[in-house]
């Protein structure tokens, strides 16, 4: 297999850092949406990070399929989300929490990188920021009311997928989400960045 994407993408490093934790063969090919855009349309035409090629040439994107085809073809409850119904829904809770701060830090940095400085909209930004910082709250309450499992064999994909996208919010815009006000996530964010699938996988 191969994985398809920059790593400084929070959805790309999601994939990397669990193919990993499942013990899963993979190469990785660090090819810019942005700077690559022909590179990627000749590996994937709909040019979309992440993209997994699988050994017989098929294509999967999106961060949440692909790791629901990995980890049933590895046969590993790693990443998987949790059986039982209570554990099932905090892990989906969380995990919908950290994509939805993902997109909204993406949507920010878009605005303000990609568009024009006369072009941009501060009351979008001013909405989009409101939506980070809801997401934030809600998950900064989750993880202190029942801490999210210290043991990296234990993590699953919302352990994952809270870690990466604090990391990445953290690069991204941290005058918008400040760390000083987060000490949970901090705390576990340090943990899941100390671990071997984390620290092997930086976002670059």
């Amino acid at each position: 297999m191969k994985l398809i994407g920059m790593l400084d993408s929070p959805y790309v490093r999601r994939v990397a850092i669990c193919l990993k934790l499942l013990k899963l063969d993979f190469g990785h090919r660090p090819v810019s949406v942005f700077r690559d855009f022909e590179e990627f349309r000749k590996l994937n035409p709909v040019v979309k990070a992440p993209t997994l090629i699988l050994d017989d040439g098929q294509s999967l994107m999106d961060s949440t399929l692909i790791l629901d085809y990995v980890t049933a073809i590895a046969g590993s409850a790693v990443t998987s989300i949790p059986d039982r119904a209570d554990d099932r829904l905090r892990a989906t809770r969380l995990t919908g929490l950290a994509l939805a701060a993902c997109d909204k830090t993406v949507q920010i940095v878009y605005e303000r990188n990609l568009r024009p400085v006369e072009k941009q909209h501060e009351p979008w930004i001013d909405r989009v920021s409101v939506q980070l910082l809801a997401a934030y709250a809600e998950l900064e309450a989750e993880v202190g009311l029942a801490t999210l499992p210290l043991d990296a064999g234990r993590l699953g994909q919302a352990g994952v997928t809270v870690a990466v996208a604090w990391r990445f919010t953290q690069m991204m815009v941290p005058k918008i989400v400040v760390a000083a006000e987060y000490p949970n996530l901090q705390s576990f964010s340090a943990f899941a960045e100390q671990q071997p699938a984390f620290e092997s996988t930086p976002p670059e």
